[in-house]
């Protein structure tokens, strides 16, 4: 058991930086977007770059590996009764291709291929705000426990 917090206590801290990249990623291509210099896209390109390979890519890995961890450790019979486990994991795979989709996104920017105007940008950023919120909710409340 006491192992099992501290791999909980770790997935968590690691569930914080990438969120704070999700929450950061789409805010910095909203002032990108709007950029209308050079030094200032450059500016952008190196904090996008460092932000998704510094601590998002890093972040999510460790999230991910962690939470299998912590599935793995409660064991099969456990998964087959946790349907709110069922729905997060749903929700964080929704995560994981929006993350991608993102690192997508900072590579048109960096190629001058940016096809979307700072609107849609902040829209993007508004995305995982309602994910966080379920995914706190299931994990805490177990809705649908057995």
């Amino acid at each position: 058991m006491y192992s099992y917090l501290w791999i909980k206590a770790f997935h968590l801290v690691f569930v914080v930086t990438w969120f704070a990249g999700l929450f950061y990623l789409p805010r910095l291509f909203v002032y990108h977007a709007m950029c209308d210099d050079t030094i200032s896209e450059e500016r952008f390109r190196i904090m996008e770059r460092k932000l998704y390979y510094g601590i998002m890519m890093p972040s999510i890995v460790l999230t991910v590996g962690l939470g299998l961890w912590l599935v793995a450790l409660r064991g099969h019979a456990w998964l087959a009764q946790t349907t709110w486990l069922h729905a997060k994991l749903a929700i964080v795979a929704a995560l994981v291709a929006y993350h991608f989709y993102l690192g997508h996104l900072r590579k048109a920017f960096a190629a001058d291929r940016n096809r979307h105007g700072h609107v849609f940008y902040r829209w993007l950023n508004e995305a995982p705000v309602l994910a966080l919120v379920a995914v706190i909710v299931l994990a805490v409340v177990k809705p649908w426990s057995v």
